[in-house]
This record gives structure tokens, sequence and C-alpha cells, in this order.
């Protein structure tokens, strides 16, 4: 018996859309990642990228547990001496609500270049609605 290894090819894309809706943020994350990195297929090689597109909606909707509303921060650093930027959850989900899910998403994929160009086929959209209608995404359960 011989070890399957899937070619750059051999990946099937499908996309999925997720509606963030009054989801969790770290297990909506979780579930994220491992549809990007192509971890839910049969056919999942390391090396190569065999994931799936994943479109999330309402992601100014998100909600966190316990005080991290009131108490999670995001960092930021310029390179400069004291160019140390934070914000709270409670500002950044008002400006940037993609932001935050994309940070989470980022955290938990592999930390290389294959990853970086996993996360480019996460598209992320504040409101309830996507121009990626003409895919014909399937509902991706959380």
């Amino acid at each position: 018996m011989k070890t399957f290894s899937a070619k750059p090819g051999d990946a099937d894309r499908q996309w999925y859309v997720v509606d963030a809706d009054d989801k969790v943020l770290g297990r909506l994350a979780a579930r994220i990642a491992t549809v990007l990195t192509g971890k839910h297929k049969p056919i999942y090689t390391p090396h190569v990228d065999t994931g799936d597109y994943v479109i999330v909606t309402n992601a100014s909707k998100v909600r966190v547990t316990g005080k991290k509303a009131e108490n999670k921060m995001y960092y930021r650093y310029s390179g400069y001496p004291g160019g140390l930027r934070e914000t709270p959850f409670s500002e950044k989900i008002k400006s940037k609500p993609t932001d935050i899910i994309r940070h989470a998403v980022r955290g938990m994929m592999p930390k290389n270049k294959l990853s970086r160009q996993m996360i480019k086929k996460l598209k992320l959209y504040a409101g309830p609605d996507h121009p990626h209608e003409a895919q014909q995404p399937d509902t991706l359960e959380i």
C-alpha cells in the first residue's frame, strides 16, 4: 500500500458561506482555519494547499465570551520607540470587524508561506451581503 500525496492540481475547490451572527469568535475561527487548510478532506497533504474558499458574512455580529469584550486588546507596533498601539475589542468591532476574524483565523493557521496563500481564500464582509453568488457557495454549519 502506498501513501497518497496530493498534487497542486488535485484539489477540487469548494466555496462555503458562514454566517457569523451570534457565533463565538474562537470556535468560528477554528472551523474556518480547518476548511482553509483542507484538513476536512481525505486528500489533505501538509505541503499542498488543498483547502476551500470561505466567505464570512455578518462579521460585525460575532461575539466573545466572558469579559473579553471589555478586556481583550489588539496590538500593533510600528517598529519605532513608543510606537506600540493598542485597540480594545469594543472599538475594533465597531471600526474594523473583519480584522477581528482575520486575526483569529491567521493565528490558527500554520506559520509558513503556504498559510499566506491559504489566508487569501478567506473573504470577509461586515454585513449580510457578499458579491460571490456566482460561485454558488454551500452553507457551512459551525
